[in-house]
């Protein structure tokens, strides 16, 4: 649970320029458009360290000013214990978040040892979060999802948090570390067909200053300043790093990602066919997550929606292998 000091330093400090220069630079970017409600497809690396995370979330710009409701919903990946757990949230409130709902999941595998794609379905009715294809987690009807009802930005960020209870003790020996993002998909929502339909993709085989700006704030509680000069694409990979002071940028060669998390049926299918997933509440209110994160805090408890999974289809043996192969035969050219 994130501490109701970095809240209060988040919220009278965030987009402000800097006031003193911290030791650490992390990286941001963040989308130059906002888009009311859609689904949001991404393929991540993250990173393995603790008191990191690795994240992509959607905001409602202009939240941290005194007064103004809230918006925000989170996919926030731990880089402690392995980085095998993440954590989905809707944070929401008036002045200061008075609604939060923090779900803890955890993988059956580190997710900083390759790619995985993660989706944020967002729409009037509901919010979902999905992993490699499989339905983690879903808020249905509950005032969490009818109170987005302003477009947001989107927003990778890499950072390290100054709360050890909730991100893991700090060890700057490991630095620098990385986070990977392979592409990202934006799908709109149609409201009277109840789809996702249109959007676009960005491949980032380039830096779209059309599309994407690079973040130079900080805020209280964070170990590290955002430095435009961390976050970077290199070989069709975005690359978001945080590094000490004097080491900024990334000089090496991004790893491959595997073949494409694709947001086809069939990709979901193998991969709900093949994944679990366990998910566990941060706290009794919150709702549980069936079997298969940005930048915000609030000291008031948390509370759950209602919460429900979809589990993943069987199919053939003989179809899955056929299927995995054409997959392969899809590999992302970097």
């Amino acid at each position: 649970m994130r501490s109701v000091v970095v809240f209060l330093a988040l919220a009278s400090s965030l987009f402000a320029s800097f006031v003193a220069a911290k030791p650490y630079k992390g990286a941001e970017i963040y989308s130059t458009q906002s888009y009311l409600y859609g689904r949001y497809e991404m393929r991540m690396r993250v990173a393995n360290a603790s008191g990191v995370l690795s994240t992509f979330f959607t905001y409602k710009n202009g939240s941290e000013v005194a007064g103004t409701f809230w918006e925000e919903i989170d996919i926030e990946v731990f880089g402690k214990n392995n980085a095998s757990q993440w954590q989905s949230n809707v944070i929401l409130g008036s002045s200061r978040p008075t609604v939060q709902t923090e779900l803890v999941h955890s993988a059956p595998e580190s997710l900083a040892d390759g790619y995985h794609t993660y989706v944020l379905e967002w729409t009037p009715d509901y919010v979902a979060w999905f992993l490699d294809g499989v339905e983690v987690r879903r808020i249905t009807g509950t005032s969490t999802v009818t109170s987005l009802t302003n477009a947001q930005s989107f927003r990778f960020n890499l950072w390290a948090s100054e709360s050890v209870e909730w991100a893991g003790a700090w060890d700057d020996s490991v630095l620098p570390v990385y986070q990977f993002v392979s592409y990202l998909e934006y799908k709109a929502y149609n409201p009277t067909s109840k789809t996702f339909e249109g959007g676009w993709r960005d491949e980032f085989d380039s830096f779209d200053t059309s599309r994407w700006s690079k973040a130079n704030w900080t805020y209280a509680g964070n170990r590290v300043d955002f430095a435009p000069e961390n976050a970077m694409v290199k070989n069709g990979i975005l690359v978001l790093a945080l590094t000490k002071e004097n080491a900024l940028g990334y000089t090496g060669t991004p790893p491959a990602d595997e073949p494409t998390g694709s947001s086809s049926s069939t990709s979901s299918a193998i991969a709900a066919s093949s994944s679990s997933l366990v998910a566990s509440s941060v706290n009794s209110a919150a709702a549980s997550s069936s079997p298969k994160s940005s930048a915000a805090a609030s000291s008031s408890p948390t509370t759950g929606g209602n919460s429900g999974g979809g589990g993943g289809g069987s199919m053939p043996l003989l179809a899955l292998l056929a299927l995995s192969g054409l997959l392969r035969a899809r590999r992302k050219a970097h």
